[in-house]
């Protein structure tokens, strides 16, 4: 679901930043009445998970792959708004250090997996738990609006694949962006996520949920305390298994490279050209791209980033928080 750079034309993508740019500025409000110094670095936590999360890819109906986001599970346990600053921080991380998901399409990514996903998840969480009392109904609850949060995203990605050949053509009518019509990149997107990707999403999001409620619930309920060790103890058994993201064979839906584009099997046809706006767009090279280091294996580069990725994310938490408690005691 990371859209790449020149996927979408530059006009979208600063379409989708503007209208990110009011969306964070509200967060930040929010996050700084609402959450004390001490959860702060929850939101570090939760971002450092949504970070692993996107790591374990599968593999998809059609050869492609996919991953969860994590996007709910964030927003259950601190508020979508905590959630949205937490995935955009993952999000960013991701694209500048690892180059999985555009520098231009930044903003595209946070609307869908930093803005829609937490939000959606959030709020029919709460619309499903309000008719249900039983634990099993809560976890009831947190499967099915994690599901619909990662489809709903996946659905929104599908759109801005979708107008790039209606909008934006060369003069003899061919796409410049993304080729792919949205009867082609909806069914394509939505499928497989509503099949494999979303109920691994639920999955996790109930999974982790019900981990975190026995063995930390003050991250849950305010005024409990909040153990650490083992949530850390979760984020390192996730880096140690991080490999198995490996395991997935083929590249996600709408992730080709433009080495590949050309060559990629739909409705039994190869595309058999390279989009103008592609071949010649923006290029950004990321210090681990793929999430490898050359001259080591792959197994290994894998482990690499994921520590790199998340003691990245929690040290941008710790000073956010310390720049939180400066500003209180001014």
């Amino acid at each position: 679901m990371h859209i790449p750079d020149n996927y979408l034309s530059p006009t979208t993508c600063a379409v989708m930043a503007a209208v990110m740019v009011p969306i964070w500025g509200t967060a930040v409000k929010k996050v700084k009445s609402e959450l004390t110094k001490k959860r702060i670095p929850l939101m570090g936590v939760g971002a450092a998970f949504s970070f692993m999360v996107m790591m374990f890819n599968i593999p998809l109906p059609g050869g492609t792959t996919g991953h969860a986001v994590g996007a709910t599970l964030v927003a259950l346990l601190l508020g979508p708004w905590a959630a949205c600053i937490s995935v955009t921080i993952a999000l960013l991380v991701q694209a500048f250090i690892f180059g999985d998901g555009g520098i231009l399409a930044f903003g595209a990514n946070c609307l869908n997996m930093a803005f829609i996903a937490p939000f959606v998840g959030y709020y029919i969480y709460n619309l499903i738990s309000r008719r249900v009392k039983s634990d099993k109904g809560t976890y009831v609850a947190i499967f099915i609006s994690s599901y619909i949060a990662l489809n709903i995203a996946a659905l929104f990605a599908s759109i801005e694949f979708g107008i790039q050949p209606l909008l934006f053509k060369d003069a003899l009518g061919m796409p410049l962006y993304s080729p792919y019509p949205l009867s082609i990149s909806i069914p394509a997107m939505i499928i497989p996520h509503l099949l494999v990707a979303g109920v691994l999403e639920g999955i996790i999001t109930a999974g982790v949920y019900g981990f975190v409620k026995k063995v930390s619930p003050g991250i849950i309920v305010d005024g409990l305390k909040v153990k650490m060790k083992p949530i850390y103890g979760l984020l390192i058994a996730m880096i140690c298994i991080s490999p198995l993201g490996l395991l997935a064979t083929g590249t996600a839906w709408g992730e080709w490279g433009t080495d590949e584009i050309n060559s990629v099997l739909t409705n039994d046809k190869t595309l058999g050209f390279i989009p103008k706006g592609m071949q010649n767009g923006f290029n950004f090279k990321s210090l681990m791209p793929d999430y490898s280091l050359s001259g080591i294996s792959e197994i290994m580069g894998y482990i690499l980033s994921a520590i790199a990725g998340v003691a990245i994310i929690i040290i941008i938490f710790k000073l956010l928080s310390g720049r939180h408690q400066e500003k209180r005691e001014f």
